[in-house]
């Protein structure tokens, strides 16, 4: 063979050889989804024990760490990807029990303890609540059936209060005995709360136009009625002494339609009652402001009676999530937590002196776009970051007065349970030894933050992902989270469903794709007036500009080719990825809709027998032209949709309605369904197969495209 002929050969055969390699040295979408997703954190303070749920590979399963995280160990042995998640863990006061709910969709928006099957079984599955003894490792099925809320465990340990069918019932937590009606109440019945004496139980009377506050004390006593008034009365506190609750009143639902499009106030104020008085006094009142009304954030009041009768709660009212503090018996509110960035995941210490929660703030001004940990006393602005750097972390709880553990994750690590150590960035991870060497950073691509504006001016935080070399021109991918109450963040997402969003957007970087991960408004992360801004959904769509702000944002970048750029979101992210082929088909090439909300029609709801809103006309109008059914004559790009027949959240016929009208419009599709699964997919086969067909879908439509 001739040298020059030989030396090219070689040449050749050596890129063709690195390219079969390096084609099968990629990390699959299969084994980016593997990590063992914790949730459900919860810390005894009277034992020093935490405990935990991981799901590892759709296995849900009770952990527990008996010395601050140093070891670990598996409670449970559920051996089977059958859908039945886990959920409301909690330690009983003594440390000595956990409770759990085992089956139903704790993620939906209906019928959430209704059981589940999408494994298809032929036997009928169950919502069961049910207890473990931690000494001899016991479990006991409590309940077979549905409950409605939260239960509520005695200060002494002994039994639990739950809701089946707006009732409530009790039982003892090791089985002995069978569950019973602890009393009767009109209306259905939430929120239960023991007094910290054991002697009364505290709870939610609901009836439909306005609630109560409610006190058991015996089968003998008279339910007593805490200043009943016209209200809708909600989430009372007890006082530390037994003596007293303090709950947030609302108005009472009624009065005449108003209009639909506008956006109205709504207040809410902050009473505490003596229970022997039954009268209530006002101690803070919301200004009648769109900032000043109810939170919808995490936890919304979050609502605490803490030490020295100092009453903690959460307000927007300066356009941010933060902290207050006031006096038992009224006053100024003091702002805890001042500055711009908000609190979420708030957790009062066992002591009352302190409080523990997640923040968009730190010592570098990408902190906006991550978590860390702060804590602050409940009558004194002394707060302070106790974590920082480029990692995440959330959802602080206590297993003591001083011992704090999190759940932290990385750009490159995926999500952990962690114990605080004392140092900002020294934690002592849990479970780390179940991780695969994929998380690393040689193999995971660091995010890095993108800002850019919308039409209208609206500054857009999002999150770019891009492997260095590749193609002169590549495909790109807008990614959209859902929620739409969520905020896309620099290293692996603190939940499950958004972590397999960030699983997906580096298999596309992977893959030679420029990945933007937007963070759109109706988000959380930027302000109260970001969170809910005007004309928005069914109002107007303004948060679509953000969407497509970010698609030409990717077209005008020099190593993106502006005619192979698609979308892809999951629920509301499913709604905003059909608005956008459906309204800029020339911007968007390809997409894949997952559960996606299509045809918003909202003025019955504000319509009683004989009145209308004002605005009823004009807003089924505005909605109308804010659904993608709309859109679908101006529709021409591909899409993929998917969706599961169970679902909680969305409507299973809003998939069915647009798939329809695509098929009548000779739109291409194609479709992927999952029968008797929910909107959160809750076997892992599932979470594989929908995330399999989504990359497929993408690469085939845009890397191919003519």
């Amino acid at each position: 063979m001739h040298t020059r002929k030989r030396r090219l050969f070689f040449i050749n055969l050596g890129i063709l050889i690195f390219a079969f390699q390096f084609c099968f040295a990629q990390t699959s979408i299969r084994e980016l989804l593997s990590f063992p997703d914790p949730n459900n954190l919860c810390g005894s303070p009277a034992t020093g024990r935490l405990a935990w749920v991981f799901n590892q590979k759709g296995l849900h399963n009770i952990f527990i760490s008996e010395d601050g995280g140093v070891s670990y160990r598996q409670l449970t042995h559920y051996a089977n990807d059958d859908g039945q998640v886990i959920d409301g863990l909690q330690f009983s006061p003594d440390g000595q029990w956990l409770l759990y709910f085992r089956g139903g969709d704790p993620g939906g928006n209906w019928s959430t303890e209704e059981p589940v099957d999408p494994n298809s079984s032929p036997r009928k599955t169950s919502f069961d609540l049910c207890s473990i003894h931690l000494t001899d490792g016991i479990e006991n099925v409590l309940y077979n059936g549905s409950s409605d809320d939260q239960p509520a465990i005695s200060p002494d340990s002994k039994n639990v209060a739950f809701v089946k069918d707006g009732h409530v019932l009790i039982m003892p937590l090791d089985n002995s005995e069978k569950a019973h009606p602890l009393f009767f109440a009109r209306g259905k019945s939430n929120s239960l709360a023991w007094s910290p004496d054991g002697k009364k139980l505290v709870f939610v009377s609901s009836r439909r136009s306005h609630s109560f506050i409610g006190v058991f004390t015996d089968s003998l006593t008279p339910i007593k009625w805490i200043d009943p008034a016209y209200s809708r009365d909600v989430s009372p506190r007890w006082s530390p002494d037994s003596k007293s609750v303090v709950f947030v009143r609302l108005s009472g639902v009624g009065g005449a339609p108003d209009s639909i499009i506008e956006r109205h106030p709504v207040p809410w104020e902050i009473r505490v009652a003596q229970i022997d008085e039954g009268k209530s006094t006002i101690i803070w009142e919301s200004p009648h402001t769109l900032n000043g009304s109810v939170p919808t954030t995490d936890g919304r009041f979050n609502l605490h009676w803490a030490a020295n009768n100092s009453i903690v709660f959460l307000s927007t009212v300066d356009n941010w999530p933060h902290l207050y503090s006031v006096p038992a018996s009224g006053g100024k509110p003091l702002l805890l937590t001042p500055g711009n960035f908000m609190t979420e995941f708030i957790k009062l210490s066992p002591d009352g002196k302190q409080l523990a929660f997640g923040a968009n703030s730190g010592n570098d001004e990408l902190d906006i776009d991550r978590r860390h940990i702060g804590i602050v006393s409940v009558d004194k602005a002394d707060m302070k970051m106790i974590t920082q750097g480029e990692g995440l972390e959330v959802k602080p709880v206590y297993f003591g007065n001083d011992k704090i553990a999190l759940i932290s994750s990385t750009p490159y690590r995926p999500i952990l349970p962690a114990v605080y150590t004392g140092s900002p960035n020294q934690f002592r991870l849990i479970g780390d030894d179940l991780l695969s060497s994929h998380y690393n950073n040689k193999e995971i691509v660091k995010p890095r933050q993108i800002i850019f504006k919308a039409p209208d001016g609206t500054i857009i935080h999002g999150q770019l992902f891009e492997k260095p070399g590749g193609a002169p021109k590549k495909p790109a991918v807008v990614a959209i989270h859902g929620g739409p109450m969520r905020q896309m963040l620099l290293g692996w997402n603190y939940s499950g469903y958004y972590a397999a969003h960030y699983a997906v957007n580096q298999k596309l970087a992977d893959m030679g794709f420029v990945v933007l991960s937007v963070n759109y408004r109706r988000g959380i992360g930027y302000g109260n007036e970001f969170h809910q801004p005007a004309n928005a959904g069914s109002r107007g769509l303004s948060e679509y500009q953000d969407i497509l702000a970010a698609g030409k944002w990717l077209a005008s970048q020099p190593n993106v080719d502006p005619e192979k750029i698609g979308l892809y979101g999951g629920s509301y992210g499913g709604y905003l990825t059909a608005c956008g082929l459906g309204k800029n088909s020339d911007v968007f090439a390809a997409g894949v809709d997952i559960s996606g909300v299509h045809d918003y029609m909202p003025s019955e709801k504000y319509t009683t027998k004989f009145e209308h809103a004002p605005d009823a006309a004009l807003a089924d109008t505005v909605a109308w032209n804010s659904s993608p059914v709309s859109f679908v004559d101006s529709w021409t790009s591909p899409v993929l949709l998917i969706n599961s027949d169970d679902d909680r959240n969305v409507e299973f016929d809003q998939t069915m309605n647009l798939l329809n009208r695509l098929k009548r419009k000779n739109v291409y599709f194609e479709s992927l369904l999952l029968p008797d699964d929910t909107h959160d997919w809750l076997r892992f086969e599932n979470y594989v197969k929908i995330y399999e067909a989504t990359i497929d879908f993408l690469n085939r439509k845009l890397k191919e495209k003519k």
